[in-house]
């Protein structure tokens, strides 16, 4: 059962009863590289087996039911809220992929997300931040409802908005200014403020709708964010789709899953709900890998959670065809760099030509996946281009639904 939280970098720590816990208390705009994490007292919760809905059936062992207890509230109070909440989530797919394992000469495994929620893996995270609120409004913790705010190209802001749609709630979206029009109209008609936010002139580096982002956080939005140091909640019920996983592994295990990098609470999440016994193999593109630059670097400090800035930097002037990975930092690499080591994984860079290749091929065979959702993949096909050849199967997870 979680019991709190506690910083990867300065190892402050705070209850789980304490509410609106988003980010390190230590944290400040001059110190912003502070990390939450959840802390458990090694007990694993039960699953409920009445039901396949993964908010539901993993409910005792998410931080947000946690807090729930830790404040009072019953466990059929919370299973009330799970299910007004949540109820639309399924357990997506998980199995082999034989249009892909033929074409590759491999056994591959595919964890399909393309028909989630929003259609991507992005609302997994997302949920627990919204049952977090709705607890403590129930609990009458929180009396008037604040913005939420996200940055994000993509899949993030439709599945927030979505959320904050079916829920009443107001948000606020920070993108870039390349993002598609017809993606903002229908954020539009969510309900969602869009805030399109310019590259600075001066050659600074760094996200500019991170920094508009950052600034409605300041001013009071709640940060309903997929990046772990902005609010760590996003780390909670985006371990349920390792959860799912792991109960439907292969007889024989997997030799590896290959996780698409961008933020990384994806890959932090599924390795955490998946175990340490799956090797992680975190993929980026050739034309943004700021993970892999960071875990070269980190090879040559000590105590690289203590030396943020000197270990994960900006990566200048992204560019792929897998634009929803584009992020110039890796904002969740302790998580995803923990992991990598604990399960003796890897880095891989998937060449652009890869990354082309592997959306081409999920094109063919299916489901209709955007390239972003197809980079796992991507670093898959690099691999066996270098010779690779695995015993057993390797995973993938598709996610995020062609448009």
């Amino acid at each position: 059962m979680i019991t709190g939280l506690r910083c990867a970098v300065c190892d402050a720590s705070v209850e789980i009863v304490q509410p609106f816990t988003w980010a390190c208390p230590n944290a400040a705009p001059d110190d912003p590289h502070h990390l939450l994490e959840f802390v458990d007292d090694g007990v694993v919760e039960p699953v409920d087996t009445r039901t396949t809905e993964p908010i539901i059936r993993y409910r005792r062992r998410c931080a947000w039911w946690a807090f729930a207890r830790a404040n009072g509230m019953s466990d059929d109070d919370t299973l009330h809220i799970a299910s007004t909440v949540a109820g639309g989530f399924a357990t997506s797919p998980f199995g082999r992929h034989a249009a892909l394992s033929a074409a590759l000469g491999i056994n591959v495994w595919a964890k399909d997300e393309t028909h989630s929620v929003a259609g991507s893996h992005k609302a997994r995270h997302l949920i627990g931040i919204m049952l977090h609120l709705r607890v403590a409004e129930t609990l009458g913790l929180l009396t008037e409802r604040p913005a939420l705010a996200i940055s994000s190209c993509g899949n993030a802001a439709l599945a927030a908005a979505t959320i904050a749609s079916s829920q009443g709630w107001p948000i606020r979206v920070f993108v870039p200014t390349w993002m598609d029009d017809a993606f903002g109209d229908g954020l539009d008609r969510l309900g969602a403020e869009v805030h399109r936010c310019e590259r600075r002139d001066d050659g600074a580096l760094g996200d500019p709708a991170m920094a508009g982002f950052r600034a409605a956080v300041a001013d009071g939005a709640v940060p309903f964010s997929v990046q772990g140091p902005a609010n760590a909640w996003c780390l909670d019920t985006g371990r349920t789709i390792g959860w799912e996983m792991a109960e439907s592994l292969p007889d024989s295990g997997l030799e590896a899953v290959y996780v698409q990098i961008g933020g990384g609470a994806l890959a932090t999440c599924l390795s955490a709900g998946l175990g340490r016994e799956v090797p992680l193999v975190a993929v980026q593109a050739q034309g943004c890998a700021p993970f892999a630059a960071a875990m070269e670097r980190a090879i040559h400090v000590t105590d690289p959670e203590h030396h943020w800035a000197e270990v994960m930097m900006p990566w200048s002037a992204p560019t792929s065809l897998a634009d929803g990975i584009l992020d110039d930092e890796t904002y969740d690499w302790i998580g995803v760099r923990r992991s990598v080591l604990a399960s003796r994984g890897r880095t891989v860079i998937a060449p652009e030509s890869s990354i082309v290749a592997a959306a081409s091929l999920v094109e063919r065979t299916g489901p209709p996946t955007s390239p972003t959702g197809t980079a796992g993949l991507a670093g898959l096909m690099a691999d066996l281009d270098e010779g690779f050849r695995p015993e057993r199967p390797v995973a993938i997870v598709l996610s995020g639904v062609a448009r």
